[in-house]
C-alpha cells in the first residue's frame, strides 16, 4: 500500500483564503478578523476528512530576505505590503496548524517553494520512503519543475491535479523544461525579468523545437525578426532569470517525520480556539475527526474543559456563538397533513419563497425525494416524498396536491439556486414552477462571471462566511455512495432545509449587489424567469428521426468515397487525403499549385488556403479542381462525424426526442449555448447542411413553427446609434442592404447593383464587429485594403451617428473597464487597456460587438419569457422547443398553427420598444426544414 504526503504551501493557502472569503468576519469575543483562519480551517478539515493523508507538512516562508534578494535587488519589488487584516491572522493560522499536529517547515534565507523542493528531494531519494507519493497543495507554477511520477500539484479547493501528463497538455513542456519556460516568460508578480515579446505559448514552442535555452541561443540564426533580436539582447537576463526561478532543493532541513504522520489532533487547543473565534460548527467537525483519528473517547469528552474553556465561555456568554455572525438555521421535517397545511398557508402570504428539491440523482430521469422551502431567514422545512421509511411521511401525491398550486402560482415570488434543475424535476412530476423572481446562481454569474465556482456551498462561504453541510456526509463517496432516497430523514432534513435557507439568505445578500450594479431588471424580468422556460424546453425535447439521419449519412458517405477516389485519380496515386502533409505534397509539389502560407511543418492546407485555390478553378485543368474537391470532402466528413452520427446517438430511446441542455450564461454576450448535443451549430449555409433539419419533425397531427427576427442586430444598432439614415430605412421597411448601398455609393435604391448590395451587406454586419479595412478586404473578393478603408470611411460619412455610437462603446470600456447592454448586462473588456496594439484592437472590437450582440441576446430571451407567459395565460396548445440564435422553434397542433404563429410574432415584435420596428417572420411545416 502506498502512502501519501501532502505538503501544504502555507502562505499560498493563507492568501487564497484571504481573497476567497472577502472579509467581514470577526470574533464575537475579541473583534479580531477571522476570515483567513476560517478558510484555512475548512481546507484542513477537507484534507483530513475527505483525502485522509498519511503524512502532512506545512511549508512556510521564513522572515527576512532570501538568497534571491541578494541575487537581484528588484526581486519582488513590485509586491505591495501585506494587508493588515491578513497579517493579523497569520499567528492564529500557525496556532491552528500546530493544533492539528502538523509540523511547519521553514529555513532562513529560503522561500516556501525551496523548502517544498528540498522535502520532495529528501523523500524521493530515501529508500525507506519509496512507497510515498507527494501531493503539493498549491497552484504555484514554479513548483511544476518538481513534477514526476510520484509528485503532483493539487488544488484542494477545485479537486484538480496537475501531473506530468497534464503539464504537457496545458503548457507543452516537461518538468525539466519548466525552469526555461519560466525564465523566458518572466514573472510580473515576483518581478522576474523575461524576454520581451515571449509569452508562455511562444516559449513552449521554442523549447519544443530546440530543447532548452542554451539550444535556443545556439540556434539564433534560424530564428527571425524581432523575436531573434529580443532573445539575443536577453542573454544575460535569461541567466539571471533561470537562477531566480530554479528551486533550491539541497537545503539543510531536519524534517520531523514523526510529527508529520497523521495521528491525533489537540482538541484542548482547537475547541477553545474555535469558541473564541466563533466557529461553532467546526467544533462538531473536529470532534468527529478526533474520533476518526483514534483519539481516546475520554479525551474527546474532556477536551475543552478547564479554565481555558471557562474563560472563553464567560467571554462569549452574551455574544452570538456562530460562524461569523451567521447562525445555523432552525430546520424541521414536515410529515403530517396538518403541518403541511400550516406551511402552505404561510407560503401564500410570504414575501418570497426559497425552493429546492432533493432527487435520486442529477440525470434526466432522476426521481423526486422531497421539497425544501424557506420563507423566513434562519428557518426552513423539508417535505419528504421518498425515503427509507415511506410510512413515516406523506406520499408524493399528497404533498404535491397541496404544494403544487403554490409552486405554480406566478403571483407568489420564488427564489432558489440553479432553479432550472428544480423546475425540470417538478415538471416531470406534473408541477410547473412559476413566479421565479431570483436565482442566486444566475445572479452570481452576472455579478462576477470570472469567479471560479458559483456552487451554493461556495457562495455561502464567499458571501456569508458560512460552511454548509457537505453532501458527502449524507451519501458517502465513490463505491460507497448511496442515493438520496436511502438517507434517513433525520439526516437529510437539516441538509435539505439548509439549502433553501441559505438560498434565501443569499437572495437578500446578492439582491443588493444586483441593484447596485444595475442588473435588477435583467435578473428579475429576464434571466430568472428564463430558468423555468429552459427547463420546459429541455423536458419537451424535439422529435428527431434517426432513420432520416442514417439515410443522409449513407448518401453522404457514398459521396465522400467518390470524392476521395476522384482526388486520388487526379493526383495519379493513392494517398491519405486527411493528412495535411501528404495533401500539401500532392498540391504544391506534384500538381504544382501555388502554395500559400507556411506552418512549422510545411505549407498550410487549411480552409483559407484551399478556398483561395478553389476560387481559381479552371475546368480545363483537372489539377485546379482538387482544392474544391477536398473542401467538399472535409465538409461532408464533418457533417457525417460531427452531426449525423452524434445526433442519431442523442435521440432518447424512450421519448424519441433529442433533449439538449441549454446554458444561459456561459457565453460572454449572454447568448444561449446548447450542449449534449450542440444544436446551435447545425450548418444552415449550405443545402446539404440544411438537409439535416429534415430529420427534426413534429409528431403526427402537429407542425413545427419556426420564427426569427429580421435584421435584429442592425435594428438594435439603429436604435442605439439613433442614426437618422438607418432609422428611416427601417421605418420605411426598405431592403436595408440596398438602402445602405444607395447611401454609400451615392446612387438611387433601384440602381444598386448586386455587387454594391453585397458590399453593403458585408460592411453592415462587419461594422457590428468593429471590422477593420484588412478584415473587410478579406471578406470581399477582389477588394484591397485601401479600397476597403475608403468603403468604411464612406459608410461612416453617410451614417455619422453610427461611428459616434461605436466610439462611445470604446470610450465606456476605457473609462469603466466594461460595457453594458440595453438591459444592463455587463461584459468586462480587460483587453482595452493592453499595451499590445493587436490585443488593444481586439478590446475595441469586443466593446462594440458586445453591446449589440448582447442586446440581441437580451431581446430573444425576453421574447422567450413573454411567449411562454402567453402560452401559460391563454392555455395555448403550443410548446417552445428550441432557441437557435435569433430563431425560436415551437410545436403546435396543425389546426392551431396559424393562430399560434400569430401569437409568436406578436410577442417577439413587442419584446422591447425600439426606435425602429421589430420584425419577426414565422412559418410552419411538418419538419424543421420545410417550416423555414
Amino acid at each position: 500500500m502506498s502512502r501519501t504526503l501532502y505538503i501544504i504551501d502555507g502562505y499560498a493557502q493563507i492568501f487564497r483564503a484571504y481573497y476567497a472569503i472577502r472579509g467581514g468576519m470577526q470574533s464575537p469575543t475579541t473583534g479580531e478578523p477571522t476570515h483567513v483562519v476560517f478558510g484555512f480551517t475548512g481546507m484542513l478539515l477537507k484534507l483530513f476528512t475527505q483525502l485522509k493523508p498519511d503524512l502532512v507538512i506545512v511549508a512556510s516562508d521564513a522572515p527576512g530576505k532570501t538568497f534571491r534578494d541578494e541575487l537581484y535587488h528588484d526581486y519582488k519589488a513590485n509586491r505591495e505590503a501585506m494587508p493588515q487584516d491578513l497579517s493579523a491572522q497569520i499567528p492564529r493560522v500557525m496556532e491552528l496548524v500546530e493544533s492539528f499536529g502538523i509540523p511547519i517547515a521553514s529555513v532562513e534565507g529560503l522561500e516556501a517553494d525551496d523548502v517544498i523542493a528540498t522535502i520532495t528531494r529528501q523523500v524521493l531519494s530515501n529508500p525507506e520512503m519509496d512507497d510515498v507519493r507527494i501531493r503539493i497543495v498549491s497552484k504555484d507554477k514554479d513548483l511544476e519543475q518538481l513534477l514526476c511520477d510520484r509528485v503532483t500539484l493539487y488544488d484542494i479547493h477545485k479537486d484538480e491535479e496537475v501531473d506530468v501528463r497534464r503539464l504537457w497538455e496545458n503548457k507543452g513542456v516537461r518538468p525539466h523544461q519548466v525552469i526555461d519556460l519560466l525564465a523566458m516568460t518572466g514573472d510580473s508578480v515576483d518581478n522576474v525579468p523575461g524576454v520581451p515579446g515571449i509569452g508562455p505559448k511562444t516559449a513552449a514552442k521554442l523549447i519544443q523545437e530546440y530543447g532548452s535555452i542554451e539550444d535556443i541561443l545556439a540556434n539564433l540564426d534560424s530564428i527571425k525578426g524581432k523575436r531573434r533580436e529580443n532573445l539575443e539582447a536577453s542573454k544575460e537576463v535569461l541567466a539571471l532569470s533561470r537562477e531566480l526561478v530554479t528551486l533550491k532543493d539541497d537545503a539543510s532541513i531536519d524534517v520531523p517525520w514523526e510529527s508529520a504522520h497523521v495521528s491525533s489532533i489537540d482538541l484542548n487547543r482547537l475547541l477553545p480556539l474555535f469558541k473564541q473565534l466563533g466557529f461553532r460548527r467546526y467544533q462538531d467537525e473536529v470532534r468527529k475527526l478526533a474520533e476518526a483519528l483514534g483519539t481516546p473517547g475520554d479525551a474527546i469528552d474532556a477536551a475543552g474543559d478547564g479554565a481555558a474553556e471557562d474563560e472563553v465561555a464567560a467571554a462569549t456568554a452574551e455574544a452570538v456563538e456562530s460562524e461569523p455572525a451567521l447562525p445555523r438555521g432552525e430546520y424541521e421535517v414536515v410529515t403530517t397533513a396538518a403541518r403541511l397545511d400550516e406551511v402552505a398557508r404561510a407560503l401564500k402570504s410570504a414575501e418570497i419563497v426559497s425552493v429546492d428539491t432533493e432527487t435520486t440523482g442529477l440525470e434526466f430521469d432522476a426521481e423526486l425525494c422531497g421539497l425544501s422551502l424557506s420563507w423566513e431567514v434562519g428557518k426552513g422545512v423539508y417535505v419528504p416524498v421518498r425515503s427509507p421509511n415511506p410510512n413515516h411521511h406523506l406520499s408524493q401525491e399528497e404533498v404535491l396536491s397541496v404544494l403544487g398550486p403554490i409552486l405554480s402560482d406566478p403571483t407568489i415570488p420564488k427564489c432558489g439556486h440553479n432553479l432550472k434543475f428544480d423546475a425540470r424535476v417538478l415538471m416531470r412530476n406534473g408541477v410547473r414552477l412559476r413566479g421565479i423572481h431570483f436565482d442566486t446562481m444566475v445572479a452570481s454569474v452576472l455579478i462576477d462571471p470570472a469567479q471560479a465556482s458559483h456552487k451554493l456551498d461556495q457562495l455561502a462561504l464567499d458571501h456569508l462566511g458560512y460552511r454548509m453541510i457537505p453532501i458527502q456526509d449524507l451519501i458517502g463517496t465513490d463505491d460507497g455512495e448511496i442515493s438520496m432516497d436511502a438517507v434517513p430523514l433525520d439526516e437529510i432534513a437539516p441538509y435539505a432545509a439548509e439549502d433553501a435557507d441559505i438560498s434565501l439568505r443569499l437572495y437578500h445578500h446578492l439582491e443588493a449587489k444586483v441593484k447596485a450594479m444595475g442588473l435588477d431588471r435583467l435578473v428579475r424580468d429576464v434571466e430568472a424567469p428564463l430558468t423555468a422556460v429552459l427547463a420546459e424546453m429541455e423536458n419537451h425535447g424535439i422529435v428527431c428521426d434517426p432513420d432520416e439521419l442514417q439515410r443522409q449519412g449513407d448518401d453522404l458517405s457514398t459521396r465522400v468515397d467518390a470524392l476521395r477516389t476522384q482526388v486520388c485519380e487526379i493526383a495519379g496515386e493513392e494517398f491519405n487525403v486527411d493528412s495535411p502533409s501528404q495533401l500539401a505534397e500532392i498540391l504544391f509539389e506534384k500538381l504544382g499549385l501555388p502554395p500559400g502560407k507556411r506552418t512549422k511543418t510545411g505549407y498550410s492546407t487549411d480552409a483559407e488556403v484551399l478556398s483561395k485555390l478553389a476560387a481559381q478553378e479552371d475546368k480545363s485543368n483537372p489539377a485546379s479542381l482538387v482544392p474544391g474537391l477536398v473542401l467538399e470532402y472535409r465538409q461532408l466528413g464533418k457533417l457525417i462525424n460531427t452531426y449525423l452520427g452524434n445526433l442519431r446517438e442523442s435521440v432518447n430511446p424512450t421519448t424519441g426526442r433529442i433533449h439538449t441542455t441549454f446554458h444561459q450564461l456561459v457565453t460572454a454576450t449572454g447568448r444561449l449555448a446548447s450542449h449534449a448535443p450542440n444544436l446551435q451549430n447545425i450548418p444552415v449555409r449550405t443545402d446539404i447542411g440544411r438537409q439535416i433539419r429534415k430529420a427534426f419533425r413534429a409528431p403526427t397531427g402537429s407542425v413545427l413553427i419556426c420564427a426569427d427576427y429580421s435584421q435584429i442586430e442592425l435594428r438594435i444598432l439603429a436604435h442605439l446609434s439613433e442614426d437618422e439614415g438607418l432609422v428611416t430605412a427601417f421605418e420605411d421597411d426598405l431592403d436595408i442592404h440596398a438602402a445602405v448601398a444607395a447611401q454609400v455609393f451615392g446612387v438611387p435604391v433601384d440602381a444598386v447593383t448586386n455587387e454594391q448590395r453585397t458590399h453593403a451587406k458585408t460592411i453592415n454586419f462587419g461594422i457590428i464587429y468593429g471590422v477593420t479595412p484588412y478584415g473587410l478586404a478579406r471578406r470581399i473578393d477582389g477588394l484591397d485594403v485601401g479600397s476597403a478603408a475608403r468603403l468604411i470611411d464612406d459608410y461612416k460619412a453617410r451614417f455619422p451617428k453610427i461611428d459616434t455610437f461605436l466610439q462611445s462603446c470604446i470610450q465606456h470600456a476605457l473609462e469603466y473597464g466594461y460595457v453594458v447592454t440595453m438591459m444592463g448586462r455587463r461584459r468586462e473588456i480587460p483587453e482595452i487597456q493592453a499595451s499590445n496594439r493587436v490585443r488593444r484592437s481586439l478590446g475595441e472590437r469586443l466593446a462594440i460587438n458586445s453591446v449589440v450582440q448582447g442586446s440581441a441576446a437580451d431581446l430573444i430571451k425576453i421574447a422567450m419569457v413573454n411567449v411562454q407567459r402567453r402560452i401559460d395565460t391563454d392555455a395555448l396548445p403550443m410548446k417552445l422547443l428550441l432557441q437557435i440564435h435569433d430563431e425560436l422553434i415551437f410545436e403546435a397542433p396543425s389546426a392551431d398553427a396559424d393562430a399560434c404563429a400569430q401569437v409568436v410574432r406578436e410577442e417577439m415584435e413587442q419584446a422591447l420598444s425600439l426606435r425602429v420596428p421589430l420584425k419577426a417572420e414565422a412559418g410552419f411545416g411538418e419538419d424543421w426544414m420545410s417550416a423555414k
